[in-house]
């Protein structure tokens, strides 16, 4: 069965990118460029994985993990984080909030498929 990939990312040039690079392996790519879809989408689509940009206009991608690690229904998607904010300590606060994987951009293609295909169950 084909996995599904939600890729939330505002920045649209990013967002083609992630989804290109996963179409071409095989995967239905969901993509979201508005944080404030990203709960409904995912409770609607059920992704087999989620890849979530970290700063997101008016919401914080920390929170939206956080968010959906406590929704029953979302809590077993993983996340693959990813974010240009690399400051010290952000990777723990970002996997303390759920996080299953993370990666700084900018992002090569290998790591990226690497990271996606080491979180993505069976």
């Amino acid at each position: 069965m084909t996995k599904r990939i939600m890729v939330v990312e505002d920045n649209d040039l990013n967002r083609k990118l992630f989804c290109d690079v996963l179409k071409a392996q095989g995967y239905e790519v969901d993509p979201i460029a508005d944080g404030n879809d990203v709960l409904a989408t995912a409770r609607q689509t059920c992704p087999d994985l989620i890849i979530m940009d970290i700063q997101l206009p008016g919401i914080s991608g920390v929170d939206l993990i956080a968010a959906a690690k406590d929704e029953t229904a979302l809590k077993e998607i993983p996340v693959l984080a990813v974010t240009a904010f690399a400051a010290k300590g952000d990777e723990e606060r970002i996997r303390e909030a759920g996080a299953s994987g993370y990666l700084s951009k900018p992002v090569s293609i290998i790591p990226f498929m690497n990271a996606v295909k080491a979180l993505l169950p069976g």
